[in-house]
């Protein structure tokens, strides 16, 4: 917890000096003497490290660290929360934020300074008080983003008796709002993040099983789509043909893709408001598997073999099909390519001379009469045909080469190789 502490003390200087850097003015800069009091704004930003940091002390030395102490830290957790680049301006505009100076406010400078639609990237930004952070300032590209600008253009809406920029009755301060929001989204991330931490399995085979228990629905719908091509139910196989040909020769290829998007969406909101209205059950959604039973350590570094082994075989094969098809593609076996290539001309050719609906009833007539008696034969004869001749194509050539050191590829000093030779003399 020592080195936590510490840990997190040295990221909080370090996000305060990039705090600073990136939304500070820049030191020197001469507008810092029209805006009462900015001059003292990196102090401000300094005092508020260094009270942090001392929170922190306290906290420790009463021993009630309950959490990660870098989350305690002001500057160092908005760097990574959702939404703290706008915290990170509203403390921008209090610290350096003040009332112009009378010599200043009367130049063009303070056009447009009753106006309400005041954001962050097209005119100056102002406090609850009517201090005002100027334009030059805003160096970070922050400032331009979409979430910073609606942020604002709301901070005009004010509901509430504004006694100071700290102190506002019946309303909150712009720091306030800013903090709010981002507390609001980080919940919303440390909710998601909390999901997906309960959803990560330890362990090979509960992750099989969790893979398996996901694509179970595309499963059963490759499964049924298997039973209508091997004409297991024929009436449902006839209706199925019947379809698919009308949809093909009545031109409307074109309306299943927005069809497909209309039920998904239908379907979604459906199961939304059965949902909502508690028909579908507290159990509804959730993916149930098996626990693996317990293993020891020999067993488990098993495991983890015999996988590794699986993926190197995969990898194998992979590797060995690329290498087919790069001989294939650079003519490394001449009677191979030539025949690729013919085949290749060929469908070139029919995709252009015949209209593409009658190509794809071919297909699907192929793919429904693959299993029936009367082309079983003639699909056998054809797979193991085209099975010889790929087994026949080689693999290109691979050349490993042997490990070389990098300080040994280099070339040697002349200068020790003159002291050798004038050694030996």
């Amino acid at each position: 917890m020592r080195r936590d502490v510490w840990h997190a003390f040295i990221s909080e200087v370090i996000a305060l000096h990039e705090f600073i850097r990136e939304y500070g003015p820049a030191d020197g800069d001469e507008s810092l003497s029209h805006v009462y009091g900015s001059h003292r704004g990196k102090m401000r930003a300094i005092t508020s490290a260094i009270n942090c940091i001392t929170r922190l002390q306290t906290l420790q030395f009463i021993k009630k660290l309950s959490e990660d102490p870098i989350k305690l830290g002001q500057f160092s957790y908005l760097r990574n929360a959702p939404h703290g680049d706008v915290v990170f301006q509203t403390l921008a505009v209090s610290f350096w934020g003040g009332s112009l100076v009378s010599k200043f406010s009367g130049s063009d400078h303070l056009l447009g300074i009753q106006s309400d639609n005041i954001s962050g990237s097209s005119s100056h930004v102002f406090d609850m008080d009517g201090s005002v952070y100027l334009k030059k300032w805003m160096r970070s590209p922050s400032w331009a983003s979409s979430t910073s600008v609606i942020f604002w253009k709301n901070v005009s809406a004010r509901s509430g008796l504004v006694l100071s920029k700290h102190l506002v009755v019946a309303d909150k301060a712009l720091v306030e709002r800013a903090a709010k929001l981002c507390k609001e989204k980080s919940q919303v991330v440390e909710k998601t993040q909390a999901t997906i931490n309960a959803a990560t399995l330890k362990g090979i085979p509960s992750n099989i099983d969790l893979f398996k228990e996901l694509m179970l629905p595309l499963t059963v719908v490759a499964k049924f789509f298997d039973d209508l091509r091997r004409w297991k139910e024929p009436h449902l196989t006839v209706s199925f043909l019947a379809l698919a040909y009308t949809l093909i020769f009545r031109n409307m290829l074109s309306y299943i893709f927005p069809m497909t998007l209309m039920v998904a969406a239908v379907t979604m909101l459906l199961l939304k408001g059965l949902k909502e209205q508690g028909r579908l059950g507290r159990s509804f959604g959730k993916v149930i598997i098996h626990d693996q039973p317990s293993s020891n350590t020999i067993q488990k570094i098993i495991a983890v073999k015999e996988a590794m082994l699986d993926l190197e075989n995969y990898l194998q094969s992979l590797n060995v099909t690329l290498l087919k098809i790069r001989t294939i593609v650079l003519s490394g076996q001449p009677q191979i390519t030539t025949e690729i290539g013919l085949v290749l001309l060929t469908a070139a050719i029919t995709l252009l001379l015949v209209p593409f609906r009658y190509i794809l009833a071919f297909f699907l007539m192929d793919l429904f009469t693959r299993e029936l008696e009367f082309r079983r034969e003639m699909v056998k004869r054809f797979r193991s045909f085209v099975k010889e001749r790929w087994d026949t194509i080689p693999a290109a050539p691979v050349v490993v080469l042997p490990y070389e050191n990098g300080a040994e590829t280099l070339s040697p000093n002349p200068t020790k190789e003159t002291d050798k030779k004038g050694s030996q003399k």
